[in-house]
């Protein structure tokens, strides 16, 4: 079992800490994302996990031998970066042998290994290329190839799609589900990327400032965010926030928007102040009447949907709106909630206030805490 389990980790840089007192496991098999902006930790974890940087202070075990201080040649691991980090000198079938060589394996399992992951990844009339000339796809599926033929625990992925354009990005996020399918390997992808992040992830870590905000399910992080940053960070666009007049008490299931009353999941918390949050997609646009009295600022069309943007007493919100149904500014309109899919944040902590329904109750085998 190649299940990963990093307890209390935390590394200081000088005055900077850049990943601060993480507790993870990751489920042996899973494909899990690390994902955040830039500077919050991601990469200087997976460091870690590659032995690539120590840390400060915690542990790290890897199929439950301590791997905290093993140098990178010490751990069953295989790292693919963003930049490739191919052999130039080297051609296609050089770079895949590379490694196995290195073990000493003998020519023949080095032939059937080099066989089977070129069949696997459909560069078989690569092998006789020089990785020169090759395309970024190509070196990218290369690169995957080094990694895989190794056969190790577990891979550790940093940005490895980052270089690539948006087709190959897409190309490429389809052909490593399949390929982490077919081989069922503990895999540890870092990303900025939100869409990679929901196109390939069990499960997803989000992080900021070193700190792990949570650990779930795409449908978990996406439906039941744990804190206002994560809302904001996935979703395009992100949720809508309206702030929530008076205080909010255990039991509620209605608050006041600007003194219309909205039916919310009966809250299980008291809060002195409290944010509505609700997706785009959950927000509904109908005649002026009953609802949320709003008008309509702005429109962008995205082909399959419109995107509008509503100025309402209780502050600025999107919708998305059915291709067929065209938002036009300056329209009056009345929007309502799908009830099911509010969430309420505690205004003063910007944490998820818990409530009855059990989407926000949801964990998965991965759980983290700081």
């Amino acid at each position: 079992m190649a299940e990963i389990r990093i307890h209390h980790l935390h590394k200081r840089f000088s005055d900077f800490v850049a990943v601060r007192d993480s507790t993870l496991t990751l489920e042996d098999g899973k494909f899990v994302v690390l994902l955040g902006p830039s500077g919050c930790g991601k990469t200087t974890t997976l460091r870690m996990l590659a032995g690539l940087e120590f840390p400060t202070s915690g542990s790290i075990t890897l199929a439950g031998q301590d791997v905290t201080y093993l140098r990178p040649r010490e751990r069953d691991i295989a790292m693919v970066f963003q930049l490739f980090a191919l052999y130039p000198h080297l051609g296609v079938r050089g770079n895949l042998e590379f490694p196995l060589r290195n073990e000493g394996l003998p020519r023949a399992e080095i032939d059937r290994r080099v066989a089977d992951v070129a069949a696997i990844l459909r560069i078989e009339h690569l092998l006789g290329a020089r990785v020169g000339g090759l395309s970024g796809g190509d070196r990218q599926r290369v690169a995957l190839g080094r990694a895989i033929v190794r056969q190790p625990q577990a891979f550790l992925m940093d940005e490895p799609l980052g270089t690539l354009d948006a087709e190959f990005r897409e190309l490429m996020c389809v052909e490593l589900r399949k390929l982490h399918a077919r081989l069922a390997t503990t895999t540890v992808f870092v990303t900025h990327d939100q869409n990679e992040a929901m196109a390939l992830a069990d499960h997803i870590v989000v992080m900021d400032r070193g700190e792990i905000l949570q650990s779930d399910t795409p449908g978990g992080i996406y439906n039941a965010p744990s804190c206002m940053f994560v809302a904001r960070f996935i979703g395009r666009p992100p949720m809508n926030f309206l702030p929530v007049a008076g205080a909010v008490r255990a039991g509620d299931v209605a608050v006041s928007l600007a003194g219309v009353r909205v039916a919310v999941p009966c809250t299980q918390a008291d809060a002195a102040g409290a944010v509505l949050g609700v997706r785009p997609e959950h927000v509904c646009m109908g005649a002026q009447g009953g609802g949320l009295a709003a008008e309509v600022r702005h429109v962008e069309y995205f082909g399959s949907h419109w995107i509008a943007e509503l100025a309402t007493a209780a502050g600025t919100l999107k919708a998305v709106v059915h291709k067929s149904q065209r938002p036009v500014p300056g329209e009056r309109v009345a929007v309502a909630f799908d009830t099911a899919r509010v969430v309420l944040f505690d205004a003063a902590t910007e944490q998820l206030l818990p409530s009855a329904d059990k989407r926000q109750h949801h964990e998965g085998p991965c759980h983290g805490q700081h």
